[in-house]
């Protein structure tokens, strides 16, 4: 179970490569509709800039599977090796081949399942980065004889990567059929539920976060894997007006101000003492996910303080994705449901009255801040500022820590691990670092919480995850230098 942990979250921490590249998109498509909303060149004809910049985004849009194939192999690549990308180039181009209708209608005789016609798809693409890592993790430093030397080491990858994605091929043959018509049912089954599905959907979305499954879940919906494709029907103006956008646009109103009002409810019942160390966490994540949509610091700041806490978030959720499906209101996002992609999105032909947004954000925001308050106080949950243990000490230390740069910092972190010999894998991912520990048992959240963490997640006795936020990276870079 252990490994299995381990390895989801490496995969994890891959998938934010190619997720990194779709604000670019966001931008340039966002920017393309907005001056081909106001200046017109002609009747019916678009702005060429407008045309240029909407073309220019869409080139990653349409081509996210091929972003994640060569993304996830490099990301689960030992050494993020630029072979390996092009080990995960060569599996998609494989399976892709293989897999195609033409090819399997001739294979089999007759007309190929509509499964083969969706196996351009981000699902596809991860499996064939997966493969193209593991290719190039298990045959980079392989010898061969005298005679082939010139194909051994890291040449020797993309051959090896072709022979074992005809064998990927060969099982999604038979598998990817069943797969796809599994998800398609998935997928119907939620349609037809309408607003009530949105919801059900946006709960669990909230739900699996801790675990990191939720890509999983929102591949389904966002992605053209059971044929819903709502972010890439909303970007591409490829979907039904008033419909395409339905599984993202009830994320707006909780993560501009849903999760921003939780954070002023947990300052204002921090305790005196602890309100400026609480202030500084709650308010910088509230910033982040206001304007960016990424709310990890904050739901991490509390989902393992007051666990409860956090099942009334997923529910809030789930009631805000269900009311803004019922509503006429549609808007969309590349990176996540931050102001900046809610601007952008607002030009985008199949946004409906995006603005209203705001307003019953505004009305979610109220309800975030009442019922986070009621129950903070009314069971007393430990939320960010209320715990029982003494910080007086831990906040001279931060400060102390802090004072010496991220090398200081990064030395504190290896110590507070267990020191070196403990510490078998570490990566960081946007707002954590990932680790495998030899053991994690003595690992003590307050020691963290002294050196600037927001909380720490153990998964089993090695698999262990440290939430500080947007310095994840440099921290862990820092980290490396001294591992």
């Amino acid at each position: 179970m252990q490994k299995v942990l381990a390895k989801l979250q490496k995969l994890g921490k891959a998938l934010m490569l190619p997720i990194a590249c779709l604000p670019a998109a966001g931008i340039l498509m966002g920017i393309g509709y907005m001056i081909s909303s106001s200046v017109m060149s002609g009747v019916g004809d678009p702005n060429p800039i407008a045309f240029f910049l909407v073309k220019a985004g869409g080139a990653i849009i349409d081509n996210m599977p091929i972003l994640f194939a060569i993304g996830v192999a490099i990301g689960l690549s030992d050494d993020h090796e630029g072979t390996s990308a092009l080990a995960g180039l060569v599996s998609w181009l494989m399976v892709q081949q293989i897999l195609s209708p033409g090819v399997v209608g001739v294979l089999i005789g007759g007309e190929a399942d509509a499964a083969f016609s969706k196996v351009n798809n981000q699902f596809i693409g991860i499996l064939c980065g997966v493969v193209g890592a593991i290719c190039y993790n298990k045959f980079k430093n392989t010898k061969l004889p005298e005679a082939l030397s010139f194909f051994s080491g890291k040449r020797s990858v993309a051959i090896v990567t072709a022979l074992f994605s005809i064998v990927l091929a060969l099982i999604l043959f038979f598998v990817w059929p069943v797969v796809y018509n599994a998800l398609v049912a998935l997928g119907k089954s939620i349609i037809s539920l309408g607003a009530v599905g949105a919801g059900i959907y946006g709960f669990f979305n909230r739900l699996l976060i801790p675990v990191g499954l939720h890509h999983a879940l929102n591949s389904v919906f966002w992605f053209d894997v059971a044929g819903i494709n709502d972010l890439g029907n909303f970007w591409g103006g490829t979907g039904e007006y008033g419909v395409t956008g339905m599984y993202m646009s009830g994320f707006f109103p909780v993560m501009m101000f849903g999760l921003p009002a939780a954070a002023l409810a947990m300052y204002h019942t921090a305790k005196p003492s602890k309100k400026s160390i609480a202030g500084g966490l709650l308010f910088s994540g509230a910033l982040c996910a206001f304007v960016s949509g990424v709310t990890e610091p904050l739901e991490f700041a509390f989902m393992f303080l007051a666990p409860a806490l956090y099942v009334v978030h997923a529910i809030l959720t789930g009631i805000s994705m269900a009311v803004v499906a019922a509503l006429p209101v549609r808007a969309g996002f590349n990176f996540s449901a931050g102001f900046a992609d809610l601007f952008f999105s607002s030009w985008v032909p199949l946004a409906q009255n995006p603005w209203m947004l705001i307003p019953i954000g505004l009305v979610v925001g109220v309800l975030y801040y009442v019922i986070f308050r009621f129950c903070i106080v009314k069971f007393n949950l430990k939320t960010p500022g209320r715990e029982d243990d003494d910080d007086e000490e831990a906040e001279g230390f931060s400060k102390l820590v802090k004072d010496q740069g991220y090398d200081g910092l990064a030395k504190k972190y290896i110590e507070a691990l267990g020191g070196k010999e403990n510490i078998k894998e570490i990566e960081s991912c946007i707002t954590r670092i990932r680790l495998v520990l030899v053991s994690n048992k003595k690992i003590e959240e307050k020691t963290f919480k002294a050196l600037g963490a927001s909380g720490v997640m153990k998964a089993g006795d090695q698999v262990t995850q440290v939430i500080v936020g947007t310095k994840a990276e440099a921290l862990v870079d820092a980290m490396k230098k001294f591992l």
